[in-house]
């Protein structure tokens, strides 16, 4: 038996699947240290129920497609209207050489996975899948990448395997980063008292003077909230996105520089946010586009997990973990020889390798965890902690966006 979900019934579904995942998270300490967003937790459970009822009954369902597109679409808006170039400027070269070392990590997660791939037989596609598609990108860009190479491509079950490859990487980065960064901290004699850590920290600007005194200076100012007013502008700009993206899919379809329509709605972002910067001088309004923009990401997440067919994972489960257990290996060996040396081989250095396992296998809170270990024992590192959560916060979806295109047409 099959049933079908109209739009406001599979909204329904993705709400109580969220809030699942809030229970579990809440009651279950491994979901909390590793970091599994709220609808993973929520939606695998479901999913796994799904995978009984199929397996016990033969029932499939079915979810509607559009609503799950559209929330996709407005989460990698968010993500372009919040590459402000200013906070480029703010990182200094250290931001623009950490984005060069992770833009080569990328090249060689992506040759590893598809290497692998196709020397165990399968589609070279699979490969880039467990590639940077989930490890780098995480479950938002595997959900995206996924029906992309499913509808374009032909690659069944792209979107589970992807769900399931950035579910380990999230596992694997919260475990890697931590002790890695340890043992060069060890090894190299880096280890310094809490004050002579926060001394290096200071001689080593990292953040703007504005960001570190603007809330004493002005401590009677309120945060701007958000209000129907800033809803309403930030939507605005959430539509300008999509029709960017709409508008450019259909001019580039069949030309050189085809992209699938989420990368255009993130280079809008892009686009439109410098360019109100820059020409008109309007101050967007972060806290909204973010608080869309997760909720999108969110609801995204719900329904693509939602759909997965957890048994078009069987056939694939052994050969896939051997390519998970290469990056694992990849990952840690990069990120000591190469990531910590060109880096400067210091303090700074290892946290910023111990962040790099983080978002490297999993995503930006988990380099983040990996970052406070390190720092909680050893004292501060302001450049990590301002670098990372920028590279990983936008700059390297872009970045990866376009090298995972690359690799498709290289492979096709």
């Amino acid at each position: 038996m099959h049933v079908n979900f109209s739009a406001y019934y599979t909204l329904i579904l993705a709400v109580l699947v969220l809030l699942l995942g809030k229970l579990l998270v809440s009651r279950i300490r491994f979901l909390r240290d590793f970091n599994i967003p709220e609808p993973v937790a929520g939606g695998l459970v479901v999913a796994a129920v799904i995978y009984l009822l199929h397996l016990s009954l033969g029932w499939t369902f079915g979810f509607e497609s559009s609503l799950q597109t559209a929330f996709m679409l407005v989460f990698f808006s968010s993500i372009g209207l919040s590459a402000n170039f200013a906070k480029l400027r703010e990182g200094g070269s250290g931001l623009v050489l950490f984005l060069g070392v992770i833009a080569a990590f990328i090249l060689v997660q992506n040759a590893v996975g598809v290497g692998l791939a196709s020397a165990l037989g399968l589609d070279p596609l699979i490969g880039l899948v467990a590639g940077s598609i989930t490890l780098i990108g995480g479950h938002g860009t595997a959900g995206a990448w996924g029906s992309v190479l499913q509808n374009q491509y032909g690659l069944n079950g792209a979107t589970t395997l992807g769900m399931a490859c950035a579910t380990f990487g999230l596992v694997i980065g919260g475990i890697l980063g931590g002790p890695l960064a340890k043992r060069l901290v060890t090894q190299h004699r880096l280890a310094k008292s809490r004050s002579d850590a926060e001394q290096l920290s200071e001689e080593t600007p990292a953040v703007s003077e504005h960001s570190l005194v603007a809330n004493f200076e002005s401590p009677n100012k309120t945060p701007r909230l958000i209000t129907a007013d800033a809803a309403i502008e930030t939507l605005a700009l959430f539509a300008g996105c999509l029709a960017f993206a709409e508008f450019m899919t259909g001019v580039t379809k069949g030309t050189a520089i085809q992209l699938p329509t989420f990368v255009w709605a993130l280079g809008g972002g892009v686009i439109i946010r410098n360019s109100l910067d820059y020409i008109f001088g309007f101050k967007v309004f972060d806290r909204a586009i973010d608080v869309f923009g997760n909720a999108a990401l969110s609801i995204y997440l719900a329904i693509a997990l939602l759909s997965l067919k957890l048994w078009e994972l069987t056939d694939l489960a052994a050969p896939l973990m051997v390519i998970l257990a290469a990056q694992t290996v990849v990952m840690a060996l990069y990120a000591t020889f190469v990531t910590f040396r060109i880096m400067g081989k210091n303090y700074d250095a290892a946290v910023l390798a111990a962040g790099h396992c983080g978002f490297g296998m999993g995503a930006t809170p988990t380099a983040v965890a990996n970052m406070q270990a390190i720092t909680n024992q050893y004292g501060p590192s302001h450049k990590a902690f301002l670098i990372v959560p920028l590279v990983g916060a936008f700059f390297i979806d872009i970045i990866n966006a376009f090298l995972i295109q690359a690799f498709i047409k290289f492979i096709h």
